[in-house]
C-alpha cells in the first residue's frame, strides 16, 4: 500500500463484520489454492465445495440459502425468502487457471457482509435483498463466458453448450448435469428466474486496471460494460521447410503471415484510438505446434487467438470486418490460408442510468467522493443488462493487475464498495 493512498471510511460496518468479510476472502483462497495464485475450475467440484463453503457461513449467520436451477447459491434475510421485488447483489466465485482471488469473489462476499450486517443489527430491508453466488462467469474454462448468467436469462445456446473443456474434453452440457443441471429448459432458451422480479441487480468487482489505483480512489461507480468478438483458435496454414534452403520469395511461412496480420491491426487500433474510440485488441494465445515445430524449421501452421472489445456494437462490427478484409489480403498475398472458428459474440450493455445516479448518491452518503468510469471487461452484469433488467456496478481498488497471481485487493476497498451497495439498498429506510 502506498503511504499516500487514500483509506475509505467503513464507519457502515463494524470491525468485527470487517474482519468476517476478510476471513471469507482468506478461508476460500486457502480451499482454491494452486501452485500459484487460486484455481476455481468453472462447474467443478472445487467450485462446488466453495459454494457449500460459504453456505455454511452463510447458515451460522443466519441467513435463508438455497440452490436455484443452475446450483447458484442464493442468500437473503430469512424474512425476505420468496419475496418479489427484490434488488440482487452478484458475481462469481469461479476463476481462471492459476489465477487471483478477488476477481467476483469479492461481489459475492461484499453483497453478504451486506446481509450479515442487517442481520446482526436485527433490521430488515424496507425491500428485499437477494445475493446470488454464480458459477462459471470465466471464459478460460470452456470458451463462452457467463455462462450461469446466461442460463439464467435463456440465452445460453447450442453452440455454448457443446463447448469442450480446455482439459478434460468434455462439454459445458456434461459439466452442468453433473451439478444436477436439467439441461431441457436451457437448450430450450427458457428463463429460469423470474426476471420481471427482479427491481435491479448490482454488482460489486476488482477494477482489473490502474485508474483507481492511480487516482487514489478506493471505488466507482460503472458506466457501461464493453461487449467482445472472440476467435479463439485461428489456424494459419503454410508450407513447412528448412530454414536455411527456402529462399524469401518461395516460402508460404504462417509466422510471417500472422506477424503481418497482426501488425496491420494494431496499426487500426492506433488510428481508431487517436480519433477517440472506444476499442481494444489482444492476442492472448498463439504458437506453432510444439510436436513438429524446430529451430531451424519452417512452420507449416500457427494457432493464435484474436480479440477485440468495445462499448460500441458498431466499432465491434466494422474492426470484425477489417479483420477479416486483411485475413483475404494477406492470404492472397502470401499463399497462408487463415481457418477463422464461428465467433464468440458478447454485446456491449449500458448500464440503467437511474441505477447510476442511485450509486453516486450512496456514495457521498458513504463518505465517498462522486467517480464513475467505464468498465473495459465484461461482467454478469451485462447479462442481466442485455436481458432488460437494471443492473449497476461498482468498481473497486486493485492492484497487479487481473487474471494472475499477483491479483491484489485491500479488504477495505472491498468493504468500501460495500458501503455503496448498503447506503444504497437503505436509501428510503
Amino acid at each position: 500500500m502506498s503511504c499516500t493512498e487514500t483509506l475509505p471510511d467503513l464507519d457502515m460496518f463494524t470491525q468485527e463484520e470487517i474482519s468476517v468479510a476478510a476471513d471469507l476472502l482468506d478461508s476460500v483462497a486457502a480451499m482454491s489454492a494452486d501452485s500459484s495464485g487460486v484455481s476455481r475450475p468453472a462447474w467443478s467440484r472445487k467450485e462446488t465445495e466453495v459454494l457449500d463453503h460459504l453456505t455454511a457461513r452463510a447458515e451460522a449467520e443466519g441467513l435463508a440459502v438455497w440452490s436455484d436451477a443452475v446450483d447458484n447459491r442464493v442468500f437473503s434475510l430469512p424474512e425476505d425468502q420468496g419475496k418479489p421485488d427484490y434488488t440482487l447483489i452478484g458475481s462469481h466465485v469461479d476463476s481462471v487457471p492459476v489465477g487471483g482471488n478477488f476477481d467476483g469473489l469479492a461481489g459475492v462476499i461484499a453483497g453478504l457482509i451486506c446481509l450479515i450486517h442487517q442481520r446482526r443489527k436485527g433490521t430488515g430491508f424496507s425491500r428485499p435483498v437477494r445475493v446470488i453466488a454464480m458459477r462459471g462467469e470465466e471464459s478460460a474454462w470452456f470458451g463462452p463466458c457467463y455462462t450461469a448468467s446466461r442460463a439464467l436469462t435463456g440465452g445460453l445456446g447450442a453452440d455454448a453448450l457443446a463447448a469442450k473443456h480446455k482439459s478434460d474434453g468434455r462439454t459445458l452440457a456434461d459439466h452442468m448435469a453433473d451439478v444436477g443441471v436439467d439441461l431441457g429448459p436451457v437448450r430450450a432458451g427458457t428463463p429460469l428466474m423470474d426476471l420481471t422480479e427482479i427491481r435491479e441487480y448490482l454488482e460489486l468487482h476488482i477494477e482489473q486496471g490502474p485508474l483507481l489505483l492511480g487516482d487514489d480512489r478506493a471505488a466507482a461507480v460503472v458506466t457501461g460494460i464493453r461487449g467482445n468478438i472472440r476467435l479463439k483458435d485461428i489456424v494459419a496454414r503454410g508450407e513447412a521447410g528448412h530454414s536455411g534452403a527456402v529462399p524469401r520469395e518461395y516460402r508460404r511461412d504462417p509466422v510471417m503471415a500472422t506477424a503481418q496480420l497482426l501488425s496491420a491491426m494494431d496499426a487500426l487500433w492506433a488510428d481508431e484510438v487517436s480519433e477517440g474510440t472506444d476499442l481494444v485488441m489482444t492476442t492472448g494465445m498463439i504458437g506453432t505446434d510444439p510436436t513438429h515445430h524446430a529451430m531451424a524449421r519452417i512452420p507449416e501452421s500457427v494457432s493464435f487467438s484474436f480479440e477485440v472489445r468495445s462499448q460500441s456494437p458498431e466499432t465491434l462490427s466494422r474492426v470484425e470486418e477489417t479483420f477479416r478484409d486483411k485475413v483475404r489480403a494477406i492470404s492472397d498475398r502470401t499463399g497462408v490460408a487463415f481457418d477463422l472458428p464461428d465467433p464468440i459474440r458478447n454485446a456491449p450493455a449500458a448500464l440503467d442510468e437511474d441505477v447510476q445516479r442511485g450509486l453516486l448518491d450512496a456514495m457521498e452518503h458513504a463518505g465517498q467522493k462522486r467517480y464513475a468510469m467505464p468498465s473495459g471487461g465484461g461482467h454478469d452484469a451485462a447479462v442481466f443488462a442485455n436481458a432488460g433488467v437494471r443492473a449497476g456496478m461498482v468498481f473497486v481498488r486493485s492492484r497487479g493487475g487481473s487474471h494472475n497471481p499477483a491479483e491484489s485487493m485491500a479488504p477495505a476497498d472491498m468493504m468500501a464498495g460495500a458501503s455503496i451497495f448498503l447506503a444504497h439498498i437503505t436509501a428510503n429506510d
